[in-house]
């Protein structure tokens, strides 16, 4: 089991890794809020263990006490003046390790909640749905995520949002078989879509 999980959580931050740089190179102007960054070194700052403390953003609905959560909504504040890519990131990183007991490495005894794992999922799915549809004052988006310029439409993102919510679906049904505690399924409707809580 503690083998399975750790497999799984490596898995998860090398595709966020991944899920970062590509963000990085579809919005470089956010990569110039920070003076003297570089993809690499924005890495290394996020991906850190345990992650680095993000100031709180604004509460919503689900999201009281969760600095993961206001990390993330920091990337869709019309008032943000930061680096959207790493306050959406760090935020999403900080919730799938969350997600496993907030732990570096984990151990047989190791308790792992398939309702957070779940939720984790769920969540992912409220950012993607979000990064898609939530605009600034402009009218843009806030993080440019798709290519719609060439003839065929670029759909990495999409994949690597696919895998994380796969991976994370997938611990959860380990966790709650090995447990045998049932999970409570969450349907949102689009425009209501709010994220869920991960506890610890």
């Amino acid at each position: 089991m503690d083998v399975v999980a750790n497999i799984h959580l490596e898995q998860a931050v090398s595709l966020l890794k991944t899920l970062t740089e590509k963000l990085y190179n579809m919005n470089s102007k956010e990569l110039l809020k920070t003076p003297g960054a570089t993809i690499d070194s924005r890495i290394q700052q996020i991906f850190q263990c345990p992650p680095p403390s993000f100031s709180p953003a604004r509460a919503e609905e689900n999201a009281e006490d969760s600095p993961e959560i206001d990390a993330i909504l920091k990337g869709f504040d019309p008032d943000y003046a930061g680096d959207r890519v790493y306050a959406v990131v760090l935020g999403l990183y900080t919730m799938i390790h969350k997600s496993y007991a907030g732990k570096c490495e984990l151990y047989i005894l190791d308790f792992l909640d398939a309702q957070n794992l779940y939720n984790s999922a769920r969540n992912i799915e409220v950012l993607v749905w979000r990064l898609s549809h939530r605009k600034n004052r402009d009218g843009g988006l806030f993080l440019a995520t798709d290519q719609c310029g060439g003839p065929v439409r670029n759909l990495s993102f999409e994949r690597l949002f696919g895998k994380l919510i796969s991976l994370q679906d997938t611990m959860a049904r380990i966790v709650a078989s090995q447990s045998g505690r049932m999970v409570t399924k969450t349907v949102q409707q689009a425009a209501g879509m709010v994220f869920l809580p991960i506890r610890l």
